[in-house]
């Protein structure tokens, strides 16, 4: 089966295996655990932040970080199909008691004179806004790179008003690969970045936060309420320290496989790419070959390739370090004879 439906779908190196049967392991509640010292390390080392937080996943870093900056009754401005307002749960609402002020962009980017609109006037009537969050790569963008000059151009209208800069960073090291840039290029104009490293760089688990030292001191405790106190957690960020450091440059090979798989399908009858592939998803337009996107998947399932339902009528396909060029020209080969 060749899996296309994310590269959450990416198993460890037998590297990554061999860290973790011999990392040095203690208890990081304590923070005593040496592994995970030494990748928290490493990772505020790459975002230019002073300190750096191994959590438990994407969503519980964006959400302690919304936590973090805010307070109830608050609100936060996001792009409208961002991660952080579509598919985490309404958690922002339910934990951090904030709500959220959705504005579409243009490939999942919002301008700065959009933000200085949305943010809230003092007025007894209206929420404070507490945070404004950016996306980088955007996933229902089709992995579209939002650069460090339109990150500035909002960055410098919320320094203006004293509003922080989230961002999530989930798949931020494709963004940097993708433009040949350092990731502090764009961490640069943000507050706070949360970085996924079970996604592209294929480690098991976790993500990171990071941001300057009294944030992830705070952050510290919202991640204990939220239920991520780790104990021995070396065991699983010593692949992670070894995915940063290994597996970041090898991202273009996923984002070259994307292309030629995006350039093959604009061939096939009936469908259509409907993005710019800029990193390691294509969307496709499946609506004129009398599919659904859920029939679709499931036809596609039915001949060894597994895709995700994006929308009624697009579907979602993401290159990783498990798919081989050779996959790619398979899952072509299996496109064509299902449309012809």
């Amino acid at each position: 089966m060749i899996d296309l439906r994310s590269d959450t779908v990416t198993k460890p190196t037998e590297a990554m295996r061999q860290a973790m049967a011999s990392a040095e392991v203690g208890d990081d509640v304590y923070q005593e655990d040496p592994s995970v010292r030494a990748l928290e390390e490493r990772a505020a080392e790459l975002t230019g932040k002073e300190v750096a937080l191994f959590v438990t996943s994407g969503t519980q870093g964006n959400q302690v970080a919304v936590a973090t900056h805010c307070v109830p009754g608050q609100e936060i401005i996001l792009e409208a199909d961002a991660h952080l307002f579509l598919y985490e749960g309404g958690a922002a609402s339910a934990f951090a008691g904030v709500q959220t002020y959705a504005i579409k962009g243009t490939n999942g980017m919002f301008s700065a004179e959009q933000v200085r609109r949305a943010i809230r006037p003092e007025d007894d009537h209206d929420p404070e806004t507490g945070l404004i969050c950016l996306e980088n790569t955007h996933n229902r963008a089709g992995g579209a790179v939002i650069s460090p000059e339109q990150m500035k151009d909002v960055y410098d209208v919320a320094k203006a008003y004293n509003v922080p800069v989230h961002l999530d960073g989930a798949r931020l090291f494709h963004a940097a690969v993708a433009l040949g840039q350092p990731l502090s290029s764009f961490t640069q104009y943000t507050d706070t970045v949360q970085l996924c490293l079970s996604k592209g760089l294929g480690a098991p688990v976790g993500s990171i936060l990071a941001g300057d030292a009294s944030f992830i001191k705070r952050a510290r405790k919202w991640r204990k309420r939220l239920g991520g106190g780790w104990r021995q957690a070396g065991v699983l960020a010593a692949p992670a320290l070894l995915a940063l450091n290994t597996m970041v440059e090898r991202l273009a090979e996923d984002h070259e496989h994307a292309k030629i798989l995006a350039d093959g399908i604009h061939g096939l009858h009936g469908l259509t790419v409907i993005h710019k592939v800029e990193t390691n998803i294509i969307l496709v337009d499946v609506e004129k070959t009398g599919h659904t996107s859920d029939t679709f998947v499931e036809a596609l399932k039915e001949r060894g390739v597994r895709a995700v339902a994006f929308d009624p009528y697009i579907v979602r396909f993401v290159t990783h370090k498990d798919v081989s060029k050779d996959d790619v020209m398979q899952t072509l080969t299996v496109l064509s004879s299902l449309v012809s």
